[in-house]
């Protein structure tokens, strides 16, 4: 036990006759390490373009809201009677009546 700790730490089982299978094995999960480390990099810009795309939405949305409240401002009567004034067109005082059509 003592013998194999103290040739990991000098390095030995490095440089041995049968080091081929110990050199496989460390390429091996080195390998397996840059491929962790390359997924966590990818899962990480993935969640920043979501959380930038989710205050994209509500910034939107916040948009769409208003420009709706401002629409049904301006669609409200008395908001066309104010804008109409302006322009010398009123209100007919004389209700509208209705136009029967009699068929021969």
């Amino acid at each position: 036990m003592k013998k194999s700790i103290y040739s990991i730490l000098k390095g030995t089982f490095l440089v041995s006759d049968d080091s081929f299978k110990n050199w496989r094995v460390i390429i091996f999960f080195s390998g397996l390490a840059i491929i962790m480390i390359a997924s966590s990099h990818s899962a990480d810009k993935k969640v920043y373009e979501i959380a930038r795309l989710k205050n994209e939405v509500n910034e939107m949305r916040s948009k769409f809201i208003d420009g709706r409240s401002k629409l049904m401002r301006l669609k409200m009567e008395s908001k066309v009677i104010e804008e109409m004034k302006e322009k010398g067109i009123v209100p007919s005082v004389i209700p509208p009546k209705k136009i029967k059509v009699k068929s021969q």
